[in-house]
């Protein structure tokens, strides 16, 4: 299995590619989508950039499902505002290259990755690079991707059994087709 994990972002959306066999995780790809070429004024720009660019990923890995970072900003409402369609256009993309579409906290990605929901930045980078027996660390917004990916292939295989044992529908925050159980 093929998972796609994205960090959404206004200014840089990160992405991570990582395959699945068992237990193996093996890296495919990994890099960020920018919008700081664009006036910070011209939001439909920015976000077409988004979504083109989450389109055109999905488009040259193939992923088979995909996972995106679920994004908390208190302190600014209007930077709340800007960051949900920035991640709105990600969604967006996703479905409509017909994958599905799980969701995870940033607690949830770190404990997964680092075993604990208070990892730094760093820690996420290093145990990234760790998990998927890399050369350098990623960059930051890459590696939070990776992690979304990665846990994903932890959790969702565990969702899935445990949906398949119960004979119900995996957990709610998981998109198809855009529509939301």
């Amino acid at each position: 299995m093929r998972i796609l994990g994205i960090d959404p972002g206004l200014q840089t959306t990160g992405f991570g590619v990582v395959d699945v066999a068992g237990q193996t995780l093996s890296y495919v790809a990994s890099g960020t989508i920018s919008t700081k070429h664009l006036e910070r004024t011209n939001l439909p720009a920015r976000l077409k950039v988004l979504f083109d660019g989450i389109g055109e990923v999905a488009a040259r890995y193939q992923p088979d499902a995909s996972a995106v970072e679920i994004v908390f900003v208190n302190v600014n409402p209007q930077s709340t505002l800007l960051l949900g369609q920035a991640r709105g256009a990600c969604l967006t993309a996703l479905v409509t290259c017909n994958l599905s579409v799980a969701e995870y906290t940033a607690l949830q990605m770190k404990q997964a990755v680092a075993g604990h929901g208070n990892a730094a930045k760093t820690q996420v980078q290093e145990m990234v690079k760790r998990l998927l027996n890399l050369p350098g660390l990623p960059g930051s917004d890459a590696a939070d991707a990776l992690g979304i990916a990665i846990t994903h292939a932890h959790v969702g295989r565990s969702l899935a059994r445990l949906a398949e044992a119960t004979g119900s529908q995996p957990p709610s925050g998981q998109y198809r087709a855009g529509r939301s159980r």
